[in-house]
């Protein structure tokens, strides 16, 4: 089996991270999730010392974000050489064509719409699951 899988949420919303967080533990997920409150928090983050504690790590992201919102968010990780090749899931309420096309163009690994949150979480969490048990990790 391979490395442990981090999880960094990057999500505002509190009653969406306890809702994620439900869904992991309903699906007896066990990866470490650590929280960002919004883009800048999140690149904060993934730049500090602590950082490499989170290796090897997935981003689940929402879009609709304060600071900085999702779609900066990938730009600014795209851009930068340390943190480019980052995987990057989208779980939002936006089912806006620009949005999907944008993330998409900015390489995220999926895009998933929290259309009834209960069940898009737990079929988030575990699509999420089966993903990193058959893909290898740096």
């Amino acid at each position: 089996m391979g490395k442990e899988v981090n999880i960094l949420l990057v999500e505002d919303d509190e009653v969406d991270v306890q809702g994620l967080t439900r869904a992991f533990k309903k699906l007896k997920v066990a990866n470490p999730i650590t929280v960002a409150r919004d883009g800048i928090e999140a690149l904060e983050l993934l730049r500090s010392d602590r950082a490499k504690d989170l290796h090897p790590y997935l981003i689940i992201l929402d879009l609709n974000m304060p600071r900085m919102n999702g779609i900066e968010f990938l730009t600014e990780i795209r851009s930068d050489p340390e943190l480019k090749k980052s995987i990057v899931f989208v779980l939002t309420t936006s089912k806006a064509d620009e949005d999907k096309t944008e993330a998409y163009r900015l390489n995220v690994a999926g895009y998933i719409v929290k259309a009834d949150p209960a069940r898009s979480f737990l079929d988030a969490v575990q699509m999420l699951d089966h993903y990193w048990r058959v893909v290898e990790f740096p």
